[in-house]
This record gives structure tokens, sequence and C-alpha cells, in this order.
């Protein structure tokens, strides 16, 4: 009973991550890390926050009931959103392990291990670090099962470059296929490739720390409009009495909900810096 647990736990983890199932070997699954699907929860979670939000801007900008019945389906649009963030977070940590997972697997052969059995070492090294429910020891542990089968390790990495699409692991895929066949050096090539990708990490966090500020202060121009409204309505009540009961009134509030909306993704593009 407590294997079988164990297992369903397992399992639950994989599919919270998962979007699409393409495979099926000794009871797992593969993922495809081009898409991410959402579970019930997170459904119902971010659905309500959309919610919340439209309720916000139909108090602030209308003062309507009908407005906020009207707006009430774009909250639906919130989780599309988040899949989104979710999916580029869940590259990040996947480019993350990998980097360690390479120079593990370098380690391995530097060891004297066989490739094969390179990666039967490494995914046990990787399951202390990251546990049963890293990305990448799914994906390793993976592979050793589809090597006891005599599928060839290049088809697996080239399987797994595709799902991924990351440039860094389709990039290792190919150069550790031509150095396999060739018999080139792959150890070099797997420190060389876990120094690039962690190149590209200490830049990525080093933007993060100095926009850091920035995004802080984007986030708070962002409350900034709907606390000086709240103020000034509770100091003063009935000061926006016209903005919300003439057509005039109506009318700029809209105007202003739209540069509001324009003015939070423009910033928010700018602070999007890509690597």
């Amino acid at each position: 009973m407590r294997r079988k647990k164990g297992e369903r736990k397992e399992k639950a983890g994989c599919a919270r991550w998962a979007s699409c199932c393409t495979q099926k070997s000794f009871g797992q699954q593969v993922l495809n890390y081009q898409h991410y699907r959402l579970s019930v929860q997170e459904w119902i979670l971010y659905s309500c926050q959309g919610m919340g939000a439209i309720g916000v801007i139909s108090y602030i900008y209308f003062r309507s009931w009908f407005v906020f019945w009207c707006l009430s389906p774009l909250s639906l649009c919130w989780p599309l959103i988040k899949r989104k963030d979710l999916k580029q977070k869940r590259l990040e940590i996947l480019s993350r392990e990998f980097k360690d997972g390479i120079t593990i697997l370098a380690s391995s052969l530097t060891a004297g291990y066989s490739v094969e059995n390179a990666f039967r070492v490494s995914t046990s090294e990787l399951l202390l670090i990251y546990g049963e429910k890293g990305l990448l020891s799914f994906e390793f542990q993976y592979i050793v099962n589809q090597l006891k089968i005599n599928r060839p390790i290049e088809q697996l990495l080239d399987d797994f470059a595709e799902r991924s699409g990351l440039d860094d692991i389709q990039n290792f895929s190919q150069v550790f296929s031509a150095a396999k066949r060739s018999g080139g050096q792959l150890i070099e090539i797997m420190n060389h490739t876990a120094e690039v990708i962690g190149s590209k990490i200490q830049l990525r966090e080093e933007i993060a720390s100095m926009t850091a500020a920035r995004r802080l202060e984007q986030r708070i121009m962002n409350l900034l409009p709907y606390l000086i409204v709240i103020y000034i309505d509770t100091a003063s009540p009935g000061f926006f009495a016209q903005m919300y009961s003439t057509a005039v009134g109506r009318g700029v509030m809209t105007c202003c909900l739209i540069a509001y909306a324009t003015a939070v993704f423009i910033s928010k593009k700018i602070l999007d810096i890509e690597i």
C-alpha cells in the first residue's frame, strides 16, 4: 500500500509539470515542455484572482455591477497569462538542472564509466540533489529505462531536446551525437556546455538583480492610481460622483483604463529582458 501511494505521489508530481504526454515506458510519462497544462486547482485559483481584479477595475473605473458581469468572462484570461509565466519558469528550472546534470555526467565519464552507465550513476546523483520530482531526475530516469530496451542514446537525447525547446539542450544533443559517432572528446564538450549555460544563468541573475528595484517601482506605480482613487473617495465621498453618473465621465474613465492598461503593458515589456 505504501509503495502504491508513493507511486501515485510521484505521478502526481510529474503530471503537475506536464502538458502533453507523448510516450509511455516503464510507467513513465514523457513531458512536453513547450506547453503547460494547468491543474484544476490552478485554474480555480487564477480564475478567482482574475475575478477579483475585474471587481476592482469595475469599482474604480465604473462603479457598475453591469460592467462587472460583462467583464467577468475576461477573468478566464488570467489563467492563460499565468500559464505562460509558469511555462517559462519551468524552462528556467530545467536549464539550471541541466547544467548540473551534464556536470555530473562529465564527472562520471571522467571516472571511466561508459556513456550508458554514466547516465545511470548521474541519475542516482540527481535524485539525491533534486529528488524524484526534479525535472532532470525524471528525464534521466526515463533515459535509463529506455536504454534497458536498447534505444540509442542519441535518439533519446534528440527527443529530449525537441521536447524541451531549449537551444542549449538542442545544441548539446547535436554535438553529443556527432562526437559519439566520431569518437570526440565528450567530457570537454559537456564541461564547455555547462560553462555556457552557467554563464547565461549568471547573466540572467545579474539582470534580475539590477532590475529588482525597477520591478518594485513598477508594482508600486501599478497600484498607485487605485490607492489614490480609494483615498480621495474615502476622504471626500462623492468627489468622483460625476465620473460615474454622466456619459462624459464614463468616457473619461474608460480612456483612463485604456491608458493605464497600455502603461502596464509597456512597462512589463521594458523590464522583460531576454537572453
